[in-house]
C-alpha cells in the first residue's frame, strides 16, 4: 500500500470549523463547504487514495491517460507554501495516480476548495486559490477536450493564491461547557492573544495548552467539547471562545501490572505503587512508567487510564508489560595509541533471583603501547544490583573486582569491593551513599607500597540529555565526595572530590549540528601526594581526558619523565559534532588539561590539543575515530593520538 504524503499530516489542522459573523452592510460570506458523510467517498480506498478504476472522484474519469506536470508558485509565506502543497491533489497524485483530460480539470476543481481551507488555516480568509491548466482555469468551457487534444507533452499545471491580507486574532477566551462550572483553574489562554495571526495550528495549540494545564492540576478527564470561532471581515479579525470542561479532579488507584509472568509481583507493586493516592498528573504516570521501565527486565512499558473513576473516586491505572530476554552476553573493543587495545566482554542476567536483580559479571584485558612498560592490565567484575532493596525505595549496589593495572605511571595489583544505596530524587537526579574498600600493592619507579583504603563515596548525578551515547541537547553533570582512610605504608587521611559535566546545544535542531562542551575538576585535600596511593592522584591526558597527549603523561613528573601525579585536575573539551549524510558525521575539537602538585586548582602546566574525527552511527551508538595533536609536545610523547571506540567521547 502506497504511504501518505507527510503534508497529510496537516490536515487535521485545517479543518477548523468557522463561523462567520455578519458584518454590518456586507452580505454573509459563502459557508464553507460540507464535509463528506462518514464512510468511504466514492472513489477513494481506505487509505485515502484514489481509485484509478472509479469514476467522478478526485478526477480519474475515463478516458486516455493526460500527464501533467505541477508549478507551485510560492508565495512568500513557507508555511503557507506547504500547507498549499499537502492539500493539493493534484501535486500528490500526479505520480501515484494517472488521469485523463477530464479527470484533471475534475481534480483541479476539487484542489480549490482545499487550497481555500489552506489559506483560511493559515489566517488568510480573504485570500483566492489560482490554478490554470495549460494558462487557462479549470471552470473554463470545453477545456478538457482542449487538454485531451494537445500533444504528447505534460499538460504545464501552475497552484498559486493570491493571499490578501492577514486576519488577526482579536480576542481569545475561555467559557465553562456547563453553566456555573468552575474553570479558574485552566487560567488564561496561552501561546493566541490580540494581534497574533489567526493560524489554525496556533487556535489548536492554544488549545492542547489549557488542556495539559487542567490535567497537571489533577483534571484527568478534561476536554473542550465546542469552540467558537467567529470571523470579522470588516475588520478582518477572529475572536475565538474556548468553552472548557475540567472534569472531576482524581487521585490514582493502586497500580495493575499486567504481562509479567516471571518478575515478583510484590516488587512491581511497589514500583508501580508509589503513585496510589497522589493526586493525577500525566507526568508522575509517565515518571513511573520509566521507573519500570529502568527495573530492567522489560522490553516495553505502557501506560492505560481508565475511562472513568472507580468507587472510591479514584483513577484506575494499568502497566502493560513485556518481559525482555533475561541474559545477555556482549563485547566490547576500543582502541588509543600509546595506551594500546582494550577488550572487555561481560555476561549478564537481569531478573537474577525473579525480582529484577541485576547481576553483571565483566572481564577486561588491556595492554599500554607505551615504552618502558612491560606486561598485561586486566580486570575481573561482578556487580549487583539490587531494586528496592529491602522494601526501600532505592538500589543496592554491591560490586566486588580483582584487577591488575601495568601503566607508565605505575603498577597495581589489588582487591575492591563496595557496597552503596542509590536512590532517584527526581527523574533526572540520583543521589548514592555507601562504603568501599581497596586493598592491594603499587609499584612505582621509585617505590612500592601495600595499601589498605576505606572509603564512605557520596555522589549526585544528574542526566537531562537526550540519548546515553549519541546526546545531542540537554545536560549532564556528576559529583563524588570520597573521605577516606589508608592504612599501611602510606597512612594517612584524605578526601577525594570529583566534579564533571557537560552540555549540549542543537545548533540547527535536527541534530546535524551539535555543540557539546565539557568541564571536568579533582581535588585532593587533607595528603600530601607521597602519602595517597599512586592510583588516586589524578592524571591528565588520552582518550575522555586531552587528545593529543599520551595516556596520564599531563601533570608533575618524576626525575626519569614519567608521571607521578597530582593533587588536582582540571579540564575542558569543546566539540562540534556535524552530521554529513546519513550514518556519516565528522567532529572539530579542542581538549585542555592542567594536573598540579596542590589541592587547589592550578593552570601553570595547561595542555592543550586538538583534531578532527570521524563518526558513523549505528543502532548503540556512533563508532568513533579520532585524530588529534598536541599544540605543545611532551618529552617522550608519541606527538599524535588515534583513538577508536563506540560513543562520543563525552
Amino acid at each position: 500500500m502506497p504511504s501518505l504524503h507527510p503534508g497529510l499530516a496537516l490536515l487535521p489542522f485545517l479543518l477548523v470549523g468557522v463561523a462567520v459573523a455578519q458584518a454590518p452592510g456586507r452580505p454573509r460570506p459563502d459557508a464553507a463547504p460540507p464535509q463528506e458523510p462518514a464512510g468511504e467517498p466514492a472513489g477513494r480506498t481506505s487509505d485515502g487514495t484514489t481509485d484509478p478504476q472509479a469514476e467522478g472522484a478526485d478526477g480519474t474519469l475515463d478516458g486516455p491517460v493526460r500527464s501533467y506536470a505541477v508549478t507551485i508558485t510560492p508565495t512568500g509565506n513557507a508555511a503557507l507554501d506547504t500547507a498549499l502543497e499537502a492539500v493539493s491533489s493534484l501535486q500528490r497524485l500526479r505520480e501515484r495516480v494517472p488521469t485523463s483530460a477530464e479527470g484533471l480539470v475534475a481534480r483541479a476543481l476539487q484542489d480549490m476548495a482545499q487550497l481555500r481551507n489552506a489559506l483560511r488555516s493559515e489566517g488568510y480568509y480573504d485570500g483566492t486559490p489560482t490554478i490554470t491548466l495549460a494558462g487557462e482555469p479549470p471552470d473554463a468551457p470545453n477545456l478538457a477536450l482542449r487538454l485531451a487534444a494537445r500533444g504528447p507533452e505534460p499538460v504545464p499545471v501552475v497552484v498559486g493564491a493570491r493571499t490578501g491580507p492577514l486576519y488577526r486574532v482579536s480576542r481569545a477566551t475561555l467559557r465553562p461547557f456547563v453553566a456555573e462550572t468552575d474553570i479558574a483553574e485552566a487560567g488564561e489562554v496561552a501561546g493566541l492573544g490580540p494581534g497574533d495571526p489567526a493560524r489554525a495550528a496556533a487556535v489548536n495549540a492554544a488549545q492542547e495548552t489549557l488542556l495539559t494545564r487542567l490535567r497537571e492540576a489533577g483534571h484527568p478527564f478534561a476536554s473542550v467539547p465546542g469552540r467558537d470561532i467567529t470571523v470579522d471581515h470588516d475588520t478582518r479579525t477572529m475572536e475565538i471562545v474556548y468553552r472548557v470542561q475540567p472534569g472531576p479532579r482524581a487521585r490514582f488507584a493502586q497500580p495493575v501490572v499486567e504481562g509479567s509472568e516471571n518478575v515478583s509481583g510484590d516488587l512491581l507493586r511497589r514500583a508501580s505503587g508509589v503513585l496510589a493516592g497522589e493526586t493525577y498528573d500525566p507526568r508522575e504516570l509517565d515518571r513511573v512508567r520509566r521507573d519500570v521501565l529502568a527495573l530492567g527486565v522489560f522490553g516495553t512499558v505502557r501506560a492505560r487510564t481508565g475511562d472513568q473513576l472507580d468507587d472510591e473516586g479514584r483513577l484506575p491505572v494499568t502497566f502493560l508489560v513485556a518481559e525482555r530476554p533475561f541474559r545477555a552476553l556482549g563485547a566490547t573493543a576500543a582502541y588509543e595509541t600509546r595506551y594500546g587495545p582494550t577488550i572487555r566482554a561481560y555476561w549478564e542476567h537481569r531478573n537474577l533471583f525473579g525480582g529484577a536483580e541485576r547481576l553483571r559479571i565483566e572481564g577486561e584485558i588491556s595492554r599500554t603501547a607505551q615504552t618502558g612498560v612491560n606486561g598485561t592490565g586486566a580486570r575481573l567484575s561482578a556487580n549487583l544490583r539490587q531494586p528496592w532493596f529491602a522494601g526501600l525505595n532505592a538500589t543496592a549496589v554491591t560490586e566486588i573486582a580483582i584487577l591488575r593495572e601495568r601503566l607508565l605511571a605505575y603498577d597495581r595489583d589489588a582487591v575492591t569491593a563496595s557496597f552503596s544505596l542509590e536512590r532517584k530524587l527526581s527523574t533526572r537526579l540520583t543521589a548514592s551513599a555507601g562504603v568501599a574498600g581497596d586493598i592491594g600493592k603499587t609499584s612505582e619507579v621509585d617505590r612500592k607500597i601495600d595499601y589498605s583504603l576505606v572509603s564512605l563515596p557520596l555522589g549526585l548525578r544528574y542526566d537531562g540529555t537526550d540519548s546515553l551515547l549519541d546526546p545531542t541537547r540537554g545536560y549532564r553533570a556528576s559529583a563524588v565526595v570520597a573521605p577516606t582512610l589508608s592504612f599501611g605504608d602510606a597512612s594517612s587521611t584524605f578526601v577525594r572530590a570529583r566534579a564533571t559535566g557537560s552540555a549540549y546545544f542543537d545548533l540547527t535542531g535536527d541534530k546535524g549540528s551539535v555543540l557539546a562542551l565539557r568541564a571536568g575538576l579533582g581535588t585532593l585535600a587533607g595528603a600530601e601526594a607521597g602519602q595517597v596511593p599512586p592510583h588516586l592522584r589524578f592524571y591528565a591526558g588520552g582518550g575522555g581526558s586531552v587528545r593529543g597527549y599520551d595516556f596520564q603523561t599531563i601533570g608533575p613528573r618524576r626525575s626519569n619523565n614519567t608521571p607521578r601525579g597530582g593533587l588536582s585536575l582540571a579540564e575542558g573539551s569543546i566539540e562540534l559534532r556535524q552530521r554529513l549524510s546519513g550514518p556519516y558525521g565528522v567532529a572539530v575539537f579542542v581538549d585542555a588539561g592542567s594536573v598540579s602538585d596542590t589541592a587547589g586548582l592550578g593552570f601553570d602546566e595547561l595542555r592543550i590539543g586538538g583534531g578532527v574525527g570521524f563518526r558513523y552511527a549505528t543502532a548503540i551508538g556512533p563508532i568513533r575515530a579520532d585524530v588529534a595533536l598536541p599544540f605543545s609536545k611532551l618529552p617522550g610523547n608519541s606527538g599524535y593520538g588515534l583513538y577508536v571506540g563506540i560513543g562520543q567521547a563525552f
